[in-house]
């Protein structure tokens, strides 16, 4: 009986787990379709690996003000900004941020970890060598956000594969 006890919990921590994971598409699936860049902008990624440590804290990532998405365990997305100097953030019970500046033509990549806070955790936010980063990035889910303008991924990701009323 305990073990069966033991097992059901362990089945239910999983699923609630999986549900706390980011879904979409592989990097992989996706990059081909990524538009390419404006002369003066450059690209920054946001990323979260699929550790189950902290996933239920999934707060929204802001850059200069302006929610650009969320940090899902197992998902990355992108913006593309102007060069210049940028501010993102993360906040739960404290705010983390990070200040960069991006030259045009320029990949940063801003990976977002969770870790302990008094009430809830926190994410951090903390910029990441390239070459890391894109090789961790392979194999996480696209959870971008359209941007005004711009082409929508998730529904360009849907299309793809077949399944344009997902979207």
């Amino acid at each position: 009986m305990k073990k069966q006890l033991i097992a059901i919990s362990l089945f239910g921590i999983t699923l609630l787990g999986a549900g706390c994971a980011a879904s979409g598409p592989k990097y992989t699936e996706v990059a081909q379709s990524f538009p390419a860049l404006a002369p003066e902008e450059g690209r920054i990624y946001f990323f979260r690996s699929s550790s189950m440590f902290g996933a239920a804290v999934q707060p929204d990532i802001r850059l200069n003000k302006a929610v650009v998405g969320k940090s899902q365990p197992g998902g990355f997305f992108f913006v593309d900004r102007p060069a210049g100097r940028h501010l993102a953030s993360a906040t739960t019970e404290t705010e983390k941020t990070l200040t960069f500046t991006l030259d045009a033509g320029e990949t940063k990549y801003v990976r977002t970890s969770p870790s302990i806070g008094v009430l809830v955790g926190r994410i951090v936010l903390e910029l990441e060598d390239p070459k890391k980063a894109h090789a961790e990035i392979q194999k996480l889910a696209f959870t971008g956000m359209s941007r005004p303008g711009r082409l929508d991924m998730r529904k360009a990701a849907c299309i793809v594969h077949g399944a344009e009323n997902n979207a």
